[in-house]
Parts: C-alpha cells; sequence; structure tokens
C-alpha cells in the first residue's frame, strides 16, 4: 500500500508539467495529506460509470426533503458497495481503486458535488466521514494564500 507521501509524490509526478501545476500541487499537499491522516484507509473504490465517471448519489435531507444533495461514496472494500446499492445487477458499474489523496484532490474539481462519504469500517455503514468540496476548497485557499506569501504560486490561480 502506497503511503500519504508517495501518492502525493505521484501526483506531482503526474500533474502537467507546465511550470505552474507540480508548484500548486505541492503547495496544497499539507491539505490533503491533513485530511487523509483523519480517515482509515490510504485506498478507497470510487463507483464508476462505463465513461469513468463517478457515480453520484443524491440525499435528501430527513427533516426537510426539499434539501438535496450530491454525494460519492468511497468503500474501503469491494465488498461495501453492497451496503449502499445492489450494483452487481449493473454491468455498467465498475468499482476503481483509488489512492485518498487522489481522491481529494479529484473532488475539487467536482464543482456538482457537495461532498465524499468515505465508509470506514468495512461492512457497516455506520462509520463514515464525510468531506466537504466548499472545506477542502477553503482549507486550499489559506494554504495557497500562505504560499503566495511565500511567493512560489501565481496570484491567478484558483
Amino acid at each position: 500500500m502506497m503511503d500519504l507521501e508517495a501518492q502525493i509524490q505521484l501526483l506531482i509526478d503526474n500533474a502537467p508539467q507546465d511550470g505552474m501545476t507540480p508548484q500548486i500541487m505541492v503547495s496544497i499537499a499539507p491539505v490533503l495529506i491533513a485530511i487523509a491522516q483523519k480517515l482509515h484507509h490510504y485506498q478507497y473504490f470510487i463507483l464508476q460509470n462505463s465513461e469513468k465517471d463517478w457515480v453520484l448519489t443524491t440525499l435528501s435531507n430527513r427533516a426537510n426533503p426539499g434539501i438535496k444533495k450530491q454525494v460519492i461514496y468511497a468503500f474501503p472494500t469491494i465488498q461495501d458497495i453492497s451496503l449502499i446499492l445492489d450494483a452487481g445487477r449493473d454491468p455498467h458499474l465498475l468499482l476503481t481503486p483509488m489512492y485518498v489523496t487522489h481522491i481529494l484532490f479529484q473532488l475539487v474539481a467536482l464543482k456538482s458535488v457537495h461532498s465524499i462519504v468515505f465508509i470506514e469500517t468495512p461492512g457497516s455503514i455506520t462509520n463514515t466521514v464525510e468531506v466537504r468540496r466548499s472545506e477542502l476548497e477553503r482549507l486550499i485557499q489559506q494554504e495557497l494564500q500562505k504560499s503566495r506569501g511565500a511567493n512560489t504560486v501565481p496570484p491567478n490561480i484558483a
């Protein structure tokens, strides 16, 4: 299993070599690592459709059904998909293993997604951690502000 530092290095190495993106990755790495350290697994499974898009689940507020949010579930094992839905009946859905830092990095780009719900205990949905995109964006902005103060990131980023 790849540790968090190695996962971040992989993100940096795979970033577009445009002179800017790798620097941004280095700048936001502490945010991704800090959140990933609160989670129990280095890798989760994400449900994707045949076009490789992440499958969104719409959740309604029990007290106020008019309030809805789009979430993505991250499963600790392949078997845990059955806790949420019967994906075995849909051959077009794939469970794809992904490193936790890569999931968090992708979340920032998914504007229609409210959060990712990480299921922490295999075989149970009672222990979950929800990472809200808005909170992740806020933490990244703070980190970029610090980096900008150190003059490492151009001001027109994010």
